[in-house]
């Protein structure tokens, strides 16, 4: 699934590529996506004829913001948006078109179809699921090392299922919680509450550091992920333990370990972690 990484960059690309751009008409292929509103006629005719102005990042998810209204995306698993020509060939697993006034196309593709997209009106995409249980970003001022420890503080989870929960801070997912428990030595079945402060210190530093990284080189690749222009990211050549069973650690050679936490596929360094 993208993470905030790969988010981000998808939200860079396209404000390259249709930012000023005017909905002339949308098709859709797969009624599902669509949440909000559920009437698809209703989707269609109230993009049309709208401007695209900017395009935001909450999260995991891309804000569209038009004249007066806001289209949140969601791209879940393999979801995926790419600028056309509308005489381009057709893209397999095509499931939503936005055709623009100048001749051009955004196409939403999705090979498992999970991907959602909800209409706001302008300011009230906050108030309102998917959007308003969302915790601070993690590259904001609210983010801080306080916010951190006295969330952890008070669940009994395990602290990574505690950071793959959007409720206090956003956009982890998978490989960055367990490359940024990695970088702060954190054992992933640790209970949230028993770090100390110095590892709350770390860890803290750790998420912002590794979002960072990976936002500047584009996101990870590790499955079907591309960008707005179809590139791929980098970041997947850094990491540490992520997608690694059984190979060597790069610190101290002990063999990465695959188990599952909270549910989730996780890979951690026995001995570097604790």
């Amino acid at each position: 699934m993208p993470e905030l990484p790969e988010v981000e960059t998808v939200r860079r690309t396209l404000e390259a590529l249709i930012i000023g751009k005017t909905i002339d008409a949308v098709e859709i292929a797969w009624p599902n996506i669509i949440k909000r509103p559920d009437d698809t006629k209703q989707f269609e005719a109230e993009l049309k004829g709208q401007t695209i102005h900017s395009m935001q990042r909450r999260g995991k998810f891309l804000l569209f913001e038009l004249n007066d209204i806001v289209l949140v995306s969601h791209l879940r698993m393999e979801g995926r948006y790419g600028v056309y020509k509308n005489e381009d060939a057709p893209v397999p697993h095509t499931h939503v078109i936005f055709s623009f006034t100048d001749g051009m196309e955004l196409r939403y593709q999705d090979v498992r179809k999970f991907g959602t997209m909800h209409i706001f009106e302008k300011g009230m995409e906050e108030t309102m699921m998917p959007l308003s249980q969302l915790g601070v970003e993690p590259f904001s001022e609210q983010f801080t090392l306080n916010l951190l420890q006295e969330a952890a503080n008070r669940t009994t989870r395990k602290i990574k299922p505690f950071l793959l929960d959007q409720k206090t801070v956003v956009g982890l997912g998978n490989i960055y919680v367990d490359e940024a428990l990695f970088r702060a030595g954190i054992h992933p079945e640790r209970l949230a509450k028993s770090l100390t402060k110095n590892e709350f210190k770390l860890l803290h530093e750790k998420i912002v550091q590794t979002l960072s990284q990976a936002v500047e080189m584009g996101g990870s690749s590790v499955k079907s992920y591309v960008n707005g222009q179809g590139e791929m990211g980098m970041f997947q050549q850094t990491l540490e333990v992520y997608g690694r069973k059984n190979e060597p650690c790069k610190h101290c050679e002990d063999v990465i370990v695959r188990t599952v936490v909270g549910g989730r596929g996780t890979h951690f360094c026995p001995t570097c972690q604790n």
